[in-house]
């Protein structure tokens, strides 16, 4: 079975919703990761120093044929349209180890 990883910057306000959008998409589950960063022209300096924007990366392992509705999901549900919102992009994944629960979960989804 082919998988996807779709990767999505999200402002942590805004992680439950896409999240839960996501799974109402098909995704089985998601990978939480504090962060932070700077989009363009979003750099904010206090007396000469950067201040880091709070953002949240969050990571999903999906079958193939599932990332075009769940990439849209994620979009809708992160308010990506609005600058500074966030980004997400769908990496390849050559090898899987552990996903035997999704791959049960995904098989009665279908049936």
């Amino acid at each position: 079975m082919a998988y996807k990883c779709i990767l999505a910057m999200v402002k942590p306000n805004l992680t439950d919703q896409v999240v839960n959008s996501a799974k109402k998409a098909g995704a089985t589950g998601a990978t939480i990761i504090p962060a932070s960063g700077t989009g363009a022209g979003e750099a904010k300096t206090f007396f000469g120093l950067s201040l880091d924007i709070r953002t949240e990366v969050v990571l999903f392992m999906v079958n193939d044929p599932m990332v075009e509705s769940i990439l849209s999901a994620i979009k809708e549900a992160g308010h990506f349209s609005e600058p500074g919102t966030g980004i997400a992009m769908v990496l390849p994944v050559e090898q899987v180890a552990g996903m035997e629960s999704q791959i049960s979960q995904n098989k009665s989804m279908v049936s």
